[in-house]
């Protein structure tokens, strides 16, 4: 074989060699909180996974833990993750923010993203959440018109800002429709516990409650309102996270979706191409990432319209779900006349708002 044809064959198998790496798919892992049967927030989260397969077919491969507790266990999947080769991991829960950065920290090409958390100790970890209380606003406003007992629930996992957000979101605009609505909320210290939700919907039930609310995972709230139904009450719930279907006409009758499609497709997109940089993100209903479901035949027509024009002008950008007034629960001043919160005072939220009872556990 001359050098001619020796230059030539290395040349060839230099370019197979190349184009072999630059085919192999872009490995994409996801960390749950919970079973992707859940029905609401991991369920949701593995539409999303599904989707980015959709979306980008053979360029990408995803891979996914559930049942994935917050604490040493999260650190040491996610670092089995990224052994495994994975390029990029979305941890898609509250409590992973610290095994995130810690594993982040040893795996500095591994791009990783934390769902609702606000640390970012290193370049490689980004953070994103979805503006959850502007769905709560909607919500609430439906929430104020169909209760006849006027007592709201709301099942409530931990005492962070975005929880708190939800509740005060809520509470103020099924307020705005009834001012004799009141709101009890049950902290359930968990994300999915499908007994503790069970039982803490049959409590508020107990005590009056007609419309339940809840930023916990599972659908037993529905089905503990569906047993009462049943039984000869008249319960309404909303589905959370996802929509929650098999509920509807009722218990269920309008959920909240977290549609996170738009922001994963996004972010592999950008890792893909190139352009991928470190952000924090927020998106709510303008980018499509909080969705209204159905609002079923049970609601009035009026009720239905009013909602619906509150989706509209959120997301035309015309109406913001925490405009002044408002008063903290301690009587002083959240919000002036026409004042809109900025990021800053949502993300701290630490306060319930006037006309709330109870305290909030520290």
């Amino acid at each position: 074989m001359n050098l001619k044809t020796l230059l030539t064959t290395a040349a060839l198998a230099t370019g197979l060699a190349t184009a072999a790496v630059a085919e192999d798919p872009l490995k994409i892992g996801f960390v749950y909180i919970g079973p992707v049967g859940d029905g609401g927030w991991t369920y949701q989260h593995d539409q999303g996974r599904l989707a980015v397969e959709a979306e980008f077919g053979d360029r990408v491969e995803t891979i996914f833990q559930e049942n994935v507790p917050e604490g040493p266990d999260a650190e040491r999947i996610l670092t089995q993750m990224a052994l495994s080769g994975a390029d990029m991991i979305f941890t898609t829960s509250f409590g992973y923010m610290d095994p995130t950065n810690n594993v982040a920290a040893r795996f500095p090409d591994v791009k990783f993203e934390h769902a609702t958390g606000y640390k970012r100790e290193h370049p490689n970890v980004s953070t994103y959440d979805a503006r959850f209380y502007e769905g709560r606003a909607v919500l609430g406003t439906i929430a104020g018109h169909m209760t006849q007992t006027n007592k709201i629930g709301y099942i409530a996992s931990f005492p962070i800002p975005e929880v708190i957000q939800g509740i005060n979101s809520s509470f103020l605009h099924a307020q705005k429709v009834n001012p004799d609505v009141e709101m009890s909320v049950v902290w359930a210290y968990t994300w999915f516990d499908p007994a503790k939700e069970a039982d803490a919907a049959a409590a508020l039930i107990n005590n009056g409650v007609d419309v339940i609310l809840q930023h916990t995972d599972s659908t037993a709230p529905q089905a503990a309102a569906q047993a009462a139904n049943e039984a000869g009450g008249r319960v309404f719930t909303f589905g959370q996270a996802s929509d929650m279907a098999n509920f509807k006409p009722e218990p269920r009758i309008a959920s909240i979706i977290d549609e996170w499609s738009p922001y994963y497709i996004k972010r592999v997109g950008e890792l893909l191409d190139g352009t991928y940089e470190q952000v924090a993100s927020w998106g709510g209903m303008p980018e499509g990432e909080v969705v209204i479901g159905e609002i079923t035949a049970v609601v009035p027509d009026a009720v239905r319209d009013e909602a619906l024009a509150m989706v509209a002008a959120i997301t035309d950008g015309s109406y913001h779900p925490f405009t002044g007034p408002i008063m903290k629960q301690d009587g002083s001043v959240f919000l002036a006349e026409g004042e809109v919160a900025t990021d800053l005072q949502l993300v701290t939220m630490d306060f319930y708002v006037q006309g709330m009872n109870g305290d909030i556990p520290q």
